[in-house]
């Protein structure tokens, strides 16, 4: 048994009205054929496949009917049959393939048949395929012809390109430009002749096959003829169309898609390598990159566009295609989509086609690497994503003027300033009366600490000098009700600054030291066993350190720059870092709470200085010294330990009161310029130099000396 027809010869048309796709060219020729004003020749253009030839042989059926003039020939009479689509051919219509009849002789030859009438037809018709082809002598044979042929002669001229028909022919013929037929309208077609055939074909196959046909319906016959052979039971599946078409696989496009959003290079470049492990060609993935990033494009613009029929796709690939574009911003797109156009025209005749690829894929990765209108829009579009994460857009995600003047824009404080909130938390608390009350607080400035103790003790805190110019403070009822407020600051780390709390930024913060590693290890290290986030406030990250030597060692290595610029990179704001001594901080554990505990100093309630004096215990080995105060101690140096209880001088001597000796030395730390306060961690030898023996003794042990021996005396 004789194999069937190819299905474009199966199924061509035998009328005008079976021309799929070509209505501004069919429409024309039906109406001069009704009307009977057709002319003596005509000139068929368009790319391949669309129709051009198959037209001609219709319109000389349809010059030939016998119940001419018609529009579309009846397929009764013998003419009709003759020409008909497995008809035997009439001998009045003559179809010449230039592509090897174009010389000078064939269109001499032509010229001498002419001119003998028609055997049985109305009308001889010349069917001149690939017009094209005909040499510039072999137009200049025909051209006396076509310009004034015999009444019983008609020419049709088919060609690809036009422009290659001499322009003295062309002036002599009707033109009808045919066009590529409509994805939408090829699409409905194959599922109609797949019906015809009883072949079952999946709703996600048809793009392909429409796709490798280009807008041809010979070609897109062709590949339907293909996959219908090789279907099996299930009929052509979409497996079975992207591979015997060569199309990459939806899932490696939706995995390197997924991959370009999230940043994430390990998958990207494993994506690419599957590709090479495959067999494919990295140019038809790069084209299938492409195509995938037009249709995200259009999405992004057009969110309805795969509802509306914009895009042709089915319905499960429409969502999958509509998560891809949230994740993505325009300008991210259209960038994307731009270096892989570029990338894709220098793939051609490349010899290293994956290099290519790899390198299309690592621009794409980084944009901050563009300084193009391009990159900056991409980069902006990756900020405002991430400023959405924290709740917050771009504008509210820029730092906003403080009206606390940062810390590096205030003078160093002295270093009695620096030892003062200190100096409170490392003497021991004196035991409080009971029957004292809370509201007797001397004053509400003394609760300030609260807020810096826990994290950090850094120099935010107003200065202790200030305090002594206040009288003996009296309990008034203005400041009694203004005491209990101190408990509202327990969360001031996760105030709002800029739009972003601590809450935002510990849980942002794992982002940051990723991208801190991939820039310096050292850094990296430092976030991940040294310190950790112990405070956001003003635009200002607090990093608790354990010990002052790694504190140091960040500052000093340059590390604050590097940590500052991944969190612009990764959360969008610009902010300071700070490193601090912290105690409580857990470096790589739970963060600590984000209320601050208060000192042992305030937790209780708190005694006139009067009543604490009267409580002290007799026999505590300090009762001779002044009774204590929110000043802190000269001997709280910072970094030394306060002397302890037991560490009594062996007979009461009066001493002078702390707060005088810091006043006495109020105007030589003035006068002296600004210093680190890291500087020194204690006071130095000419600090001790500076005072006499005496003194030294009388303030640290609050002896007196009775007499100096000499040496050697």
């Amino acid at each position: 048994m004789d194999s069937p027809l190819a299905l474009y010869r199966r199924y061509r048309p035998e009328t005008f009205a079976e021309v799929i796709g070509q209505e501004h060219v069919t429409e024309p020729l039906r109406a001069a054929l009704a009307g009977n004003r057709v002319n003596h020749a005509y000139l068929f253009s368009g790319p391949r496949g669309c129709g051009k030839t198959t037209s001609a042989r219709i319109l000389a059926r349809a010059l030939n009917c016998e119940r001419a003039p018609i529009a579309d020939p009846c397929g009764e009479c013998e003419s009709c049959r003759d020409l008909a689509r497995n008809g035997p051919g009439s001998i009045d219509v003559i179809e010449i393939d230039a592509a090897s009849h174009g010389g000078v002789d064939d269109a001499r030859d032509l010229r001498e048949k002419a001119f003998f009438a028609p055997v049985k037809s109305r009308y001889k018709v010349y069917i001149i395929d690939e017009a094209h082809m005909v040499t510039t002598q072999g137009f200049n044979a025909l051209l006396k012809l076509v310009e004034e042929p015999p009444p019983h002669l008609r020419f049709i001229f088919a060609t690809t390109e036009p422009e290659k028909v001499i322009p003295t022919i062309r002036s002599r013929t009707h033109h009808y430009p045919f066009r590529l037929i409509p994805p939408r309208l090829l699409t409905s077609y194959l599922t109609e002749l797949c019906d015809r055939e009883g072949v079952s074909i999946e709703a996600a196959a048809l793009p392909l096959v429409v796709r490798a046909g280009a807008g041809s319906a010979r070609d897109t016959l062709s590949v339907l003829d293909q996959l219908l052979g090789g279907a099996g039971p299930q009929g052509v599946t979409y497996e079975l169309a992207s591979g015997l078409l060569g199309y990459t696989p939806d899932t490696l496009l939706d995995d390197v898609v997924s991959a370009f959003a999230s940043g994430d290079g390990s998958a990207v470049f494993g994506v690419v390598d599957k590709v090479i492990e495959t067999g494919q060609d990295p140019r038809r993935f790069t084209e299938d990159l492409l195509r995938r990033l037009r249709d995200l494009v259009i999405l992004s613009a057009v969110p309805d566009a795969a509802a509306s029929g914009l895009l042709d796709v089915s319905g499960d690939q429409a969502d999958r295609l509509v998560a891809q574009a949230a994740a993505f911003g325009r300008a991210e797109l259209t960038r994307a989509a731009d270096l892989v156009a570029a990338g894709l025209t220098d793939m051609r005749g490349a010899t290293a086609p994956r290099l290519l690829l790899e390198l299309i894929c690592a621009r794409i990765l980084l944009p901050a690497a563009d300084h193009t209108t391009e990159g900056v829009m991409a980069r902006l579009d990756r900020l405002e994503r991430r400023a959405s994460i924290s709740g917050t857009t771009s504008a509210e995600s820029a730092p906003v003027a403080a009206p606390v003047a940062p810390a590096q824009d205030r003078p160093a404080p002295s270093r009695a300033e620096r030892a003062a909130p200190e100096r409170t938390e490392d003497r021991p608390a004196p035991a409080p009366a009971p029957a004292a009350s809370p509201v007797a607080e001397p004053e509400p400035v003394a609760q300030t600490p609260v807020v810096q103790t826990p994290s950090a003790p850094t120099p935010v805190a107003p200065t202790p000098v200030e305090r002594p110019v206040e009288p003996e403070p009296e309990p008034a009822p203005e400041p009694v009700a203004a005491a209990p407020t101190p408990a509202a600051p327990a969360p001031a780390a996760a105030a709002p600054s800029g739009g972003l709390t601590l809450v935002d930024i510990r849980r942002l913060w794992p982002a940051v030291i990723d991208r801190v590693k991939g820039v310096k290890r050292v850094t990296w290290i430092h976030l991940t066993q040294n310190s950790q986030v112990v405070g956001f406030d003003n635009n200002v990250i607090a990093l608790g350190f354990q010990s002052d030597g790694p504190r140091r060692s960040f500052e000093s290595g340059g590390h604050s720059d590097i940590v500052q610029q991944a969190v612009i990179d990764e959360i969008g704001a610009k902010v300071r870092i700070d490193a601090i001594i912290d105690p409580s901080a857990v470096p790589g554990g739970t963060p600590p709470p984000a209320a601050p505990a208060a000192p042992a100093a305030q937790q209780a309630p708190a005694a006139p200085a009067a009543d604490a004096r009267a409580a002290a215990p007799a026999d505590d080995g300090w009762a001779s010294a002044p009774p204590p105060s929110d000043d802190p101690p000269p001997w709280a140096v910072p970094g030394d330990q306060a002397p302890p209880a037991d560490a009594a001088p062996s007979e009461p001597t009066p001493r002078r009161p702390r707060m005088a000796d810091i006043q006495a030395r109020e105007g030589e730390l003035a006068d002296a310029p600004p210093e680190d306060p890291d500087a020194h961690a204690r006071f130095d030898d000419a600090d001790v130099d500076a005072e006499s023996s005496a003194e030294l003794l009388a303030r640290e042990l609050g002896a007196q000396m009775i007499e100096e021996i000499p040496r050697g005396g």
